[in-house]
């Protein structure tokens, strides 16, 4: 259930251009699962800014975001033992089940697979992480399985998007699951239902309010026949692919 927790910074770095680390600590804050996000206070902003969970542990919450304006600037600035207003958990969860799964993530994307990937293998579940970024400089550090540059300063040349049918072929999933730009989504689920691959997507949506009332990120669902409507802060932020009219 939501709550607001007061946390500690135990960490914060910048690990690459624009993208940062941070590690808060809150005795309050048992529980965080896979999927599920948090939403941290900013001083001097009325509406607090949501982030996708990369793991927890020990009550300790790590988010991976990137500096894109006052909320993130104010966040950036933040220094080991200042205190953090938040609110946790938010949204639902990935699906947590043994099988052979295939993460797919591009850019700062790839954060909320961290932790699902750390919960299916502990569950012995296999799973394949293939990431896609724009450059080299834009890499987060992690033991990926695959991974593209859209210049091909690392890794293979060209958009996750150009592989997904070669990784499929070769590694065979039972599920995929994916976070990253909508034209990634959109393309990463229209493939997985052609090969009649269970999907889930973890939608990224400018979030306002966190609790489903300002329907600033409202999106399109097919279910049962029928076309509804859904936010991504409260319904979400995981969806089956094969339901959002992209």
């Amino acid at each position: 259930m939501k709550k607001n927790h007061i946390g500690t910074v135990e960490n914060i770095q910048e690990i690459n251009k624009n993208v940062y680390s941070i590690e808060f600590s809150s005795p309050t804050l048992e529980k965080i699962s896979a999927g599920e996000y948090v939403s941290i206070l900013c001083d001097g902003l009325t509406l607090r800014r949501p982030f996708s969970v990369a793991n927890f542990e020990n009550n300790t919450t790590t988010v991976l975001f990137k500096k894109r304006g006052g909320g993130t600037e104010y966040i950036s600035n933040l220094k080991i033992g200042d205190k953090i207003e938040f609110s946790a958990p938010l949204g639902n969860t990935f699906t947590i089940e043994n099988k052979k799964t295939l993460l797919i993530g591009a850019g700062i994307g790839v954060a909320p697979l961290f932790y699902l990937e750390k919960k299916l293998n502990e569950i012995g579940a296999e799973t394949f992480f293939a990431a896609g970024f724009l450059s080299e400089s834009d890499i987060i550090e992690h033991d990926f399985d695959f991974v593209s540059t859209d210049d091909g300063s690392n890794g293979n040349k060209g958009s996750i998007c150009d592989y997904l049918e070669q990784i499929i072929e070769e590694f065979k999933p039972e599920k995929i699951v994916s976070c990253a730009p909508h034209p990634v989504l959109k393309f990463v689920a229209q493939t997985a239902q052609k090969h009649k691959i269970p999907c889930e997507v973890a939608m990224e949506k400018v979030m306002a309010c966190g609790i489903g009332v300002c329907r600033g990120c409202v999106i399109s669902l097919k279910k049962d026949g029928k076309t509804q409507n859904a936010t991504v802060c409260k319904d979400g932020p995981v969806f089956n692919g094969e339901e959002v009219v992209w």
